[in-house]
């Protein structure tokens, strides 16, 4: 699943593609979508794009109308700008464009999905200068639950999911398996530094690496998560706990906080 700076890259390339383009046709092939064909069609039909950007895991389009367009990747979601008389596989939502382009959502499992008009959420986004050191104090300070649980809950931040988790804890030497009341002080600051580091890093790295990136997923500059080297950059052996189908991968150089 593409995550925050996946996401972000994303929506910095879409809102120069796509800027200033004017809708000509709507096509909905999902039973996931959050609005019918018609909905979609009186809300977005002949309004002009004005804004692409991300909102945690999810993408926003803003249009000169008010109305506003919600994306949501899941799993296996892909964008996709091409002509329009162009056959994209496993179309979920189309919008063609006044270019004779069409801007496409397409998702294998049919479980992407538009949105209209989302409702706006209190939960403060990864990136977002909401998410401070009263915030994050407060937040862990009420919970029991191991702090990489804490992070990935998007009713608690939004945006970061497990890879970055991992990368995110790593940098602030802070291990996974800490129990979130527990962290002090102190930490909690090295935390909050971490979260935007390694996230703003990706992001820079993602659109280096992959200028004009759309869809997937880019991880090969992560140092901890999936990392090919079976150590860190500082020498210590990467360990490797599965719990379900989530990975959690970490160091002995992290601090484990308990009660």
């Amino acid at each position: 699943m593409p995550e925050l700076p996946d996401l972000q890259a994303f929506s910095q390339n879409l809102q120069r593609r796509l800027s200033g383009k004017r809708i000509k046709a709507v096509a909905l092939n999902s039973k996931k979508a959050e609005a019918t064909l018609a909905e979609l069609e009186s809300a977005l039909l002949g309004g002009v794009i004005e804004k692409v950007f991300r909102e945690g895991k999810q993408l926003r389009i803003a249009f000169n109308s008010g109305q506003l367009l919600g994306l949501h990747l899941m799993l296996h979601g892909e964008l996709h700008i091409s002509p329009a008389d162009e056959p994209v596989k496993f179309s979920v939502f189309e919008l063609l464009l006044d270019t004779g382009e069409k801007f496409v959502l397409s998702d294998f499992q049919k479980q992407a999905r538009p949105m209209l008009n989302p409702e706006p959420v209190d939960v403060p986004d990864a990136l977002s200068k909401a998410l401070n050191f009263k915030y994050l104090k407060e937040v862990l300070g009420g919970k029991k639950a191991i702090i990489k649980n804490v992070l990935l809950d998007q009713e608690v931040v939004r945006g970061i999911g497990n890879a970055y988790a991992d990368e995110i804890l790593w940098h602030a030497k802070i291990s996974p398996f800490s129990i979130s009341k527990a962290v002090p002080d102190a930490e909690v600051k090295t935390l909050l530094k971490s979260i935007r580091h390694v996230l703003e890093h990706a992001i820079k790295q993602i659109l280096k690496e992959k200028p004009d990136i759309m869809s997937g997923e880019l991880r090969d500059f992560l140092l901890i998560h999936q990392n090919k080297s079976p150590e860190s950059p500082t020498g210590h052996k990467i360990e490797i706990v599965k719990a379900g189908a989530r990975k959690t991968y970490f160091t002995d150089e992290q601090v484990l906080f308990q009660l």
